[in-house]
């Protein structure tokens, strides 16, 4: 959707010639989010800036769904293309619902059409219509007013959005909030993104692929897990962090790592049934479920080896459950919390789908590694 081809801007200061962009040759597929990475005076918003006009390259050429943006008029251009900044700019005599329409009003949109898009907007930010609609900006907290400049250049759905550390100003807390809204709609709108950060946590999160510029030069551009995993050269390495492979476990959810159609017993089953089960996978507990297959709780082999009666009596409640959406970040969080190896893996219903452990985690990290 996005393709960059040679893009070079050089500016001229007072102390002569300062190249911003190097020769920039990228392509941000149809439905794909591009983070922008690099430190400050990297080039990566010139970069950014370029592909709606807003700086004008030097040489070079941008191309969005296949057509020379050198065809069109800027202003018309960007009002295809969606921007958000970090500084939102809310006007602030306009209700939020104005705020939300503006482009669409522009392009001419029907009333009714563009009001109902700003209601159902609101919606998918967590914030009710009925209360939002007609405030004015000043009565909202920064992270509403946050959310609202998202969709404000959701609003005329165009097919391509820039953002510009739209989320840097926020509290840590909502930050986290708005990025996971921002990532559902994604889902539904498959919108093709290039987005600015200088964070590369909120990159590993939010990019189908990350580019990552050194003095107006991109110097790798790779999905997530491969730049983490295999770090072009040292200023990238030391660009990602040393705990870029503990970065990795956000990349993986606990579905892709467990290990899926694990032994169970049911609470009517016997302790010499339950021992041996677990005997013959090698396992110190077993998961209880309930008759239908919900995790119910758990029973150890210290405990079942050489004792009698039924499971049910001799069970454990469980100490945590984690579900299969969850990333593997979370997952170890919560076995340092609960003092545990392994976790129990449900689904929405709570049906046990299989387990998690430290060790396989690690055995997963390490084969990216192994297999180079």
């Amino acid at each position: 959707m996005i393709r960059l081809e040679d893009l070079t801007k050089i500016f001229e200061t007072p102390a002569g010639e300062v190249v911003a962009s190097d020769r920039v040759n990228m392509e941000v597929p149809e439905g794909e989010i591009c983070v922008l990475l690099g430190p400050s005076g990297c080039g990566k918003t010139t970069t950014m800036k370029m592909v709606n006009r807003l700086v004008s390259p030097t040489s070079g050429k941008i191309y969005i769904n296949d057509k020379d943006t050198d065809a069109y008029d800027p202003i018309k251009l960007r009002r295809t293309i969606g921007y958000v900044i970090q500084q939102i700019g809310l006007f602030p005599n306009k209700t939020i619902e104005d705020n939300i329409c503006a482009v669409p009003d522009l392009l001419g949109w029907d009333r009714k059409k563009s009001r109902k898009r700003a209601s159902e907007l609101l919606e998918m930010v967590a914030l009710d219509p009925g209360t939002f609609l007609k405030r004015y900006p000043k009565e909202l907290s920064g992270g509403q007013q946050q959310r609202v400049g998202v969709i404000r250049a959701l609003a005329a759905d165009p097919p391509v959005m820039l953002m510009d550390e739209p989320f840097g100003a926020i509290d840590p807390i909502n930050r986290e909030v708005i990025q996971d809204e921002f990532l559902r709609m994604q889902g539904e709108f498959k919108k093709t993104i290039m987005f600015v950060s200088h964070d590369i946590d909120e990159a590993v999160k939010m990019a189908d692929k990350i580019a990552i510029f050194d003095a107006g030069k991109l110097i790798q551009y790779d999905a997530p897990d491969d730049l983490l995993a295999h770090p072009k050269n040292a200023f990238i390495a030391d660009f990602v962090g040393g705990d870029r492979t503990l970065k990795r476990l956000r990349l993986i959810t606990v579905g892709e790592a467990m290990m899926a159609d694990p032994p169970k017993v049911t609470a009517e089953e016997t302790l010499d049934k339950a021992t041996k089960l677990m005997e013959e996978h090698g396992h110190i507990s077993v998961v209880m479920t309930g008759p239908k297959g919900r995790a119910r709780g758990i029973v150890y082999l210290a405990d079942a080896r050489g004792a009698k009666g039924k499971v049910g009596e001799h069970h454990h409640k469980l100490p945590a459950t984690i579900h299969m959406r969850e990333d593997l970040r979370t997952a170890v969080s919560m076995m340092f919390t609960h003092d545990e190896t392994s976790l129990a893996v449900v689904d929405d219903d709570g049906f046990y789908k299989g387990y998690v452990t430290q060790r396989g985690i690690t055995h997963l990290l390490g084969a990216t590694y192994r297999d180079t």
